[in-house]
């Protein structure tokens, strides 16, 4: 076991940061003693030269001008003694300055985050090795659990402000995990660009046209902290983009849906039924090839204002797709907000019932991650309002344990987020965090969160049998395609929003009742269960 002393030195009685330091080290297997405040370098040699510890964690957060006379003396010390313990220092930005300069100390902290710290304590040079620094998903977890990856999506309107931006947003170490967006042209018409709409070249994210740009944006990120990369998926040629992500950005996690870019929401041209096959056998490649999934199905249908029963249960049937499909290492999104007007209270509710379905799943060859994130919608044009809503949104997420915070800057509401804008977001979302893993109360415990969980697992029970009813009856019907298409063809699964679709009901009718989104009567508002709403759509025949 590693021991590490700690100590103030000079006048500085100011131990807070350094005990909080010497916590996080004990918290993490080291052995630790505070050997006071305000000590001498004479006296801190002396004790290095008789106990041998391995780390030597100094503090001083006055002036800097007074500082520089002890770092050169403990310089001297440190040649003169041969002393062979590290020496690491905290302090104020203008101390930390003088640190560094001074050469006295082998890593020197200022302003970085606890879980810059932790990467340091468990051996992982981030910002100076990048060999230190995982290069998968379950490994930079593993790294770092229990304090949650951060990631950001990026892409801006050009590929040259784009690749600065992305290379900025890497050396500042604000994120772990960074998404390349893609324009909506890039996403539809990659390989068909002799169809594309040039004229919308940039809009929602960066124009990409050819495999050597993405390599371009990956390079620019191999400094600093070295993020992990991945990118949005193309709404056309799903395959083809996972070739290239895995080539050319090593990427990440791949995110497919199963129902759409579709017909479903006209983002291609594909069929309902082809787009679902199609999607599935993209999830199958991306296990067949090591790399992990996500299944963007869920949110989808939160978007458009579905039930909280319907968000629920195509989340267990993504689930159960990907890991019927072969897959590992499964991103389990958590889309928090949304619909907007759902109340905190309610919303960890849908999210707890969420979670004990799909997890139900989880077992030695599928490994499930909770990825949380804030609902776009929620978030005010007002970029002072957003970044209130964005922390305090982020700050309750923190009750699901996440493995990974997909920050949504406080810009979205606006605009796509500039790499300051990256950078800002993320470190606000730091700090929420780090509050957060000071310790929550139970808010999972209280009663009506466990009601309304309880209640939701009960109504996906039986929506989940209705669709299996229109199969073979057993749970291989979740991932039949044919009949995915008829529940949402007939309305079993169905939102507000899908109205008008081809291949879609679209008659169903939620509303925001007591923070939840529930399905209700069209002539009375009030709210009706499952039984009924099934029974309904059944006797009409799903017209």
């Amino acid at each position: 076991m590693k021991r590490i002393v700690g100590a103030t030195i000079g006048n500085c009685i100011h131990v807070m940061g350094l005990h909080h330091f010497l916590e996080l080290a004990a918290s993490l297997g080291y052995q630790t003693e505070f050997l006071g405040q305000g000590l001498s370098i004479p006296q801190v040699v002396e004790f290095c030269l008789k106990e041998k510890p391995d780390i030597v964690a100094l503090s001083y957060r006055l002036t800097p001008e007074t500082a520089e006379p002890m770092f050169r003396e403990l310089k001297e010390a440190r040649e003169k003694h041969n002393l062979k313990s590290t020496f690491i220092f905290g302090g104020t930005p203008s101390v930390a300055e003088k640190a560094k300069a001074s050469a006295a100390f082998d890593r020197v902290f200022s302003t970085e985050s606890t879980m810059d710290i932790v990467a340091y304590l468990r051996g992982i040079q981030s910002r100076r090795e990048s060999c230190a620094i995982a290069q998968t998903l379950p490994e930079r977890i593993e790294q770092t659990y229990p304090y949650p990856l951060i990631r950001h999506h990026y892409g801006r309107p050009t590929l040259e402000e784009t690749v600065k931006g992305a290379r900025r947003i890497a050396e500042s170490g604000v994120l772990d995990i960074l998404s390349i967006g893609p324009d909506q042209n890039a996403q539809e018409f990659f390989f068909r660009q002799e169809i594309m709409h040039n004229a919308l070249d940039g809009a929602g994210g960066v124009p990409l046209r050819k495999p050597e740009d993405l390599t371009e944006i990956y390079l620019a990120t191999r400094c600093g902290n070295f993020p992990l990369v991945r990118c949005y998926s193309g709404t056309n040629d799903l395959d083809k983009w996972a070739v290239m992500l895995k080539e050319r950005i090593n990427n990440a996690w791949g995110a497919i849906p199963v129902c759409w870019y579709s017909e479903l929401d006209g983002r291609s041209r594909r069929t309902l039924r082809d787009a679902i096959r199609e999607n599935i056998e993209v999830i199958r490649w991306h296990a067949q090839n090591g790399v992990a999934v996500e299944v963007n199905e869920s949110h989808q249908w939160a978007l458009r204002y579905c039930s909280d029963v319907i968000e629920v249960v195509t989340a267990y049937i993504a689930t159960y797709i990907a890991k019927c499909a072969g897959v590992k290492h499964y991103v389990m999104q958590y889309m928090f907000n949304t619909p907007p007007g759902v109340s905190p209270k309610m919303d960890l509710a849908k999210m707890l019932a969420k979670m004990e379905m799909v997890e139900a799943m989880q077992d030695e060859n599928f490994r499930i991650y909770r990825m949380v994130r804030t609902g776009l919608a929620s978030l005010s044009a007002d970029f002072n309002v957003a970044k209130g809503q964005m922390a305090s949104s982020i700050f309750f997420a923190m009750a699901i344990k996440p493995h990974i915070v997909h920050v949504v800057g406080y810009s979205e509401g606006d605009h796509a987020a500039t790499a300051d804008e990256v950078i800002e977001s993320c470190k606000i979302a730091r700090g929420a965090i780090e509050n957060a893993l000071l310790g929550l109360p139970d808010f999972a415990s209280d009663n009506e969160v466990q009601e309304r969980k309880r209640r939701i697992k009960s109504e996906c029970s039986v929506l989940l049998d209705a669709i299996k009813n229109m199969g073979d009856d057993t749970d291989a019907s979740l991932a039949d395609p044919d009949v995915i298409v008829k529940a949402i063809k007939i309305g079993l699964l169905d939102a507000p929003q899908l109205k008008g679709r081809p291949c879609a009901r679209g008659r169903d009718v939620t509303r925001i009742i007591n923070g939840a989104c529930m399905s209700v009567d069209p002539e009375t508002g009030e709210p009706i269960d499952e039984k009924e709403r099934i029974r309904r759509i059944l006797e009409s025949g799903g017209k």
